[in-house]
C-alpha cells in the first residue's frame, strides 16, 4: 500500500531534501507541542527516522505504530516522493503517512495520489 506525490514539471528533489523537510516537519510538531505545553511532537510523529538504501524508514515506537517507507524516483517526466507502507503496518501508520503526505505536498506542490486512490492538487510553493 502506498501513496505518492507527483512533484510539477521541472521541479526535482532528492532524499536528503525530503529528509531536511521531514525534520522541519517534526520541529514544526515540537513548537505546537510546545505551545500546548505538552509533549505533543512525540504523540504527532512516534517515529525514529533511519536511512538505507537511498529510502527513508520511519521506525514506529512497536505499540500502535510500526513504520513507514519515504523513497524518491525521477522519471523523464516527473519526480515522485513515494510513502509506502510496509506489511504489518497499523491504521495509526496509515493516519501519519496521509497527514505528511499532506504536509510535503502543500510545502512542495504538485499532485498527491493517496491511499483510498483519490487525488488532491497543490499549489507551486
Amino acid at each position: 500500500m502506498n501513496t505518492c506525490l507527483k512533484l510539477p514539471a521541472g521541479k526535482t528533489v532528492t532524499i536528503e531534501e525530503v529528509k531536511q523537510l521531514l525534520e522541519r516537519y517534526r520541529t514544526a510538531l515540537g513548537k505546537t507541542g510546545e505551545q500546548l505545553g505538552w509533549a505533543y511532537g512525540q504523540a504527532a510523529f512516534p517515529y525514529a527516522v533511519g536511512e538505507h538504501e537511498a529510502a527513508l524508514y520511519l521506525q514506529g515506537d512497536g505499540r500502535l505504530y510500526k513504520g513507514i517507507v519515504i523513497s524518491v524516483r525521477t522519471t523523464e517526466e516527473a519526480t515522485f516522493i513515494d510513502v509506502a507502507l510496509p506489511p504489518g503496518a497499523t491504521h495509526g501508520d496509515k493516519g501519519k503517512a496521509n497527514e505528511f503526505s499532506k504536509w510535503l505536498g502543500k510545502a512542495l506542490g504538485g499532485e498527491l495520489h493517496l491511499f483510498s486512490g483519490r487525488t488532491m492538487v497543490f499549489g507551486s510553493a
